[in-house]
């Protein structure tokens, strides 16, 4: 559902509701009165205008801060990417990739807004659709508002509690036109239930198929509510809704794995839930993915067109895609990939070597084929637009590496139709925030917490022989992927069968600003990336054909400690939340 030009009145000025007798009380220019809104077209404009926030645009400081990517919060944290760019820009971004974390970052302060007018949005549509005054809807269509409203709230709300863990839950009853208080309230109860119950109400009254794409469905919100529960441990209440969504909603994994980053194949069959974004729509650029705008190779000759060289994926995670010859993951028997053997030397890249210096990347290693869908390398196709030149698309490579990301860029054949017309850092590449991949994976890790491990390995293989059968980015490359022969999992045990359903998680989930949130939740964070990650990617490194060079060495010496299990609640907001003279927000221990 492409945002509406007609919401910009009430998104840009706000709504007023007051209401006057006398002529004198003269209502402001740009204000809609709640009288004018009080009918069908009304609620639906608030609803959309609740919707137009799901891209991160719209509320809080920058889009960058609040994009539904989640690249700096769920990205550079994860050992996933790293920063990009050089030293100097964005050194915002620069301490959360290096676990400095202050109240005061203006990130967390413009997520902490973005979320917050995400779910001040839903509620007034709720209260809206809720009024008597709206009389030309039927209470069947006030329902369907209502349930959509419910899963927009549950969305936003649950992107602060992953973020923040305690935060408040703010519904329509909290929330008082006339109090500007009304919503200062602790952050001292656990949220989930409330989340929960937003999804459940959604899921018990929305259709299964909506005539807009981009409307949430009984579907979807049954996805978000087994993410609750998958957050929280719940695997016996995720599991029947899993199983329902996989055996009933007639969704289906695409044959081709690119065709979830293609424009041209958004809302396929695989997709439960979109973020949709559109260009040339009369806007000046903004309901494309704008919140990505600096991630984008650092080149004129490339796509966007020649800024900024953020958010590079990490020489670990091109590693990660390294394969055994029988084109397996190289993991070990500890479920934090303590044993793995991936990154013990790198994939052969041109991490030092200058544009003008010849070069011919080695490609003979065996690598998963999603690699070449996820990341840049020099010497291998880039989409359309030829091989990949190397270090004249990347603004530092001696700070940041040699790679770039991948699934948000568009073909050189789809430029015009598919980013804007000023703008060529504005795409319709929507976000498939829900897939099905996503459910067939959440079941995997169920069956492997439940110890029923041959079905866990039948799920992860699903998932492995569509990656098998999907067309390659380039034949030139040794790309060999197979499933894991039957029996692996039983035969290895429990903690393998994690690991590989977590490996999987990866490839399959790579730079979609998930993995720092997943390590959190499966507990694995401080032995991932104290162990695994940060140590590594600081070091001078040495790649496969012997060839040594420097990596990120800014990143020596920094560590994941307990406290960044959870962000900072932004310092701007707990001086804001006071009442009597008392904040009511409470920051999270250890800031």
């Amino acid at each position: 559902m492409k945002k509406l030009i007609i919401f910009a009145l009430f998104a840009t000025v706000g709504i007023n509701f007051s209401c006057s007798e006398s002529f004198l009380e003269v209502q402001p220019q740009g204000a809609a009165s709640l009288t004018s809104l009080s009918n069908k077209s009304g609620v639906n404009a608030l609803l959309i205008g609740a919707y137009s926030l799901l891209d991160g645009v719209g509320a809080g400081n920058t889009g960058r801060q609040s994009t539904i990517s989640n690249y700096v919060f769920g990205g550079i944290t994860s050992g996933d990417a790293v920063k990009g760019t050089d030293a100097g820009d964005q050194p915002e971004q620069s301490f959360i990739e290096q676990y400095t974390w202050f109240a005061e970052n203006t990130y967390f302060n413009g997520k902490w807004q973005h979320t917050y007018d995400g779910v001040a949005r839903s509620n007034e549509a709720i209260l809206l659709a809720k009024s008597p005054d709206v009389k030309d809807m039927t209470e069947a269509e006030k329902t369907q508002v209502i349930a959509e409203a419910r899963f927009l709230r549950g969305h936003y709300h649950f992107e602060g509690k992953k973020m923040w863990n305690m935060i408040p839950y703010i519904d329509e009853n909290t929330y008082k036109r006339d109090d500007p208080n009304s919503t200062k309230i602790p952050n001292d109860k656990d949220i989930w239930p409330n989340i929960e119950a937003d999804f459940k109400f959604a899921a018990d009254n929305l259709p299964a198929t909506q005539a807009q794409k981009g409307r949430a469905t009984k579907w979807a919100a049954m996805a978000y509510l087994a993410k609750t529960y998958m957050f929280q441990k719940k695997y016996s209440l995720a599991k029947p809704l899993l199983l329902d969504i996989l055996q009933n909603s007639g969704k289906k994994l695409v044959a081709d794995y690119h065709d979830n980053y293609r424009n041209t194949t958004n809302n396929n069959i695989e997709s439960i839930f979109e973020v949709q974004f559109s260009v040339n729509d009369g806007s000046t650029g903004n309901n494309g993915n704008a919140g990505d705008n600096l991630n984008w190779p650092y080149s004129a000759n490339a796509p966007g067109r020649g800024c900024c060289g953020f958010y590079q994926p990490s020489q670990n995670l091109v590693n990660a895609f390294k394969t055994t010859t029988d084109g397996l993951p190289m993991i070990g028997k500890n479920k934090a990939g303590l044993e793995d053997t991936y990154n013990e030397v790198d994939l052969p890249n041109d991490q030092g070597i200058g544009a003008a210096a010849a070069f011919v990347l080695d490609v003979s290693a065996p690598v998963d084929p999603r690699l070449d869908w996820t990341v840049g390398r020099r010497g291998v196709n880039f989409l359309d637009w030829g091989k990949m030149p190397g270090s004249t698309w990347i603004r530092d490579q001696n700070y940041a590496g040699p790679y770039s990301g991948k699934k948000w860029m568009y073909y050189l054949a789809d430029e015009g139709s598919s980013t804007h017309s000023t703008s060529r850092r504005s795409v319709n590449n929507n976000y498939r925030l829900l897939k099905l991949s996503m459910v067939i994976l959440w079941l995997a890790e169920i069956e492997a917490e439940e110890n029923n491990l041959s079905k866990a390995e039948e799920y992860v293989n699903m998932i492995r022989n569509r990656a098998k059968n999907s067309k390659v980015q380039d034949a030139s490359v040794n790309n060999v992927i197979n499933p894991y022969p039957a029996g692996t999992f039983a035969a290895n045990g429990k903690d393998f069968a994690l690991n590989a359903v977590y490996m999987e998680n990866r490839l399959e989930f790579a730079m979609e600003g998930h993995r720092f949130f997943d390590l959190v939740r499966w507990g694995i964070a401080s032995d991932f990336l104290n162990k695994m990650y940060i140590p590594k990617e600081g070091a001078p490194g040495r790649d496969m054909t012997g060839r040594t060079y420097n990596k990120r060495s800014y990143m020596v010496g920094k560590s994941f400690t307990d406290k960044n299990r959870y962000f900072p609640l932004p310092i701007d907001e707990i001086l804001n939340s006071q009442k009597a003279g008392k904040p009511t927000l409470k920051q999270n221990d250890g800031y």
